[in-house]
């Protein structure tokens, strides 16, 4: 496992929040996808903190924040970033989300009404349809899926994030994506929280995309085999006066597989 460690911690209304902060100057919040957390943002920390206050966190249930059996969808998770924010006394952040992470950050601005002064979205959850049969497979049989022996999850789990992949990472790497799923509970919060995938928390804000006036760039992999580059297309549609940069030759996992490009876009247009 990684030396990466987040020092501070807020209690929300949902659970125990692990969290950290970096840089100085104008707040900008990273927001972590599935099955991912704050790990998967390392690359991108160091480098915006260098311009920004960075502020980021494990989502709850995910990483090193608490995973409790709780709701962790993405009905929840727009309330815990609204009660962190708040607790951060951050007012108007440049907030950038991958994967869930991009439809909390919508989720926050549309429902819990937070404006931003800017928003990145990296591969996000937005448009349906999304959700593999794997997820619905694991919202069938949950308790059996945690039953697996260690080992046999273990192999699933690894599986599973390498399929975001489209170049190899470091087996290290790998290893320290895979390790926040392998203790007793996070075993358990991992089925947890696939079993908890719902499309509705996506579809009842996708109708109200037409009426954003964030400044808002989204990024995306060539070949995501998660969510295809259509759906990159049709949220740049969706969204008025918002910017798409396809990210060749990588995959769902951008942020890692093609850290420098990502950030050389985001810097461009943040600094404009």
């Amino acid at each position: 496992m990684s030396n990466f460690r987040l020092t501070k911690s807020f209690q929300s209304s949902y659970g125990k929040i692990k969290y950290d902060v970096k840089g100085e100057g104008k707040a900008l919040v990273l927001v972590h996808g599935t099955p991912w957390s704050a790990y998967n943002y390392r690359h991108l920390i160091d480098a915006l903190s260098d311009w920004y206050k960075v502020y980021y966190y494990d989502l709850i249930g995910y990483g090193q924040s608490e995973k409790i059996e709780t709701d962790v969808s993405l009905g929840i998770q727009n309330e815990v970033l609204n009660e962190l924010l708040r607790h951060l006394d951050v007012s108007k952040p440049i907030i950038i989300g991958h994967d869930f992470g991009g439809g909390t950050a919508l989720r926050t601005h549309i429902v819990n009404q937070i404006d931003f002064e800017k928003i990145v979205l990296i591969d996000p959850v937005a448009i349906g349809e999304w959700g593999s049969p794997f997820f619905r497979h694991i919202a069938n049989y949950e308790e059996a899926f945690q039953g697996l022996p260690d080992y046999i999850h273990e192999n699933l789990v690894t599986t599973y994030v390498k399929s975001a992949l489209y170049n190899p990472l470091d087996e290290n790497i790998i290893k320290s994506i895979v390790s926040y799923w392998c203790n007793e509970k996070g075993k358990k919060a991992f089925y947890r929280q696939i079993a908890q995938s719902d499309m509705k928390y996506t579809k009842e804000i996708e109708a109200q995309y037409k009426d954003m006036n964030v400044p808002t760039l989204i990024l995306w992999g060539e070949i995501d085999e998660w969510i295809p580059v259509e759906k990159a297309h049709q949220l740049n549609e969706s969204i008025p006066n918002s910017i798409l940069h396809i990210i060749p030759d990588s995959g769902h996992l951008v942020l890692e597989e093609k850290p420098t490009q990502i950030f050389s876009h985001i810097l461009a247009f943040l600094i404009k």
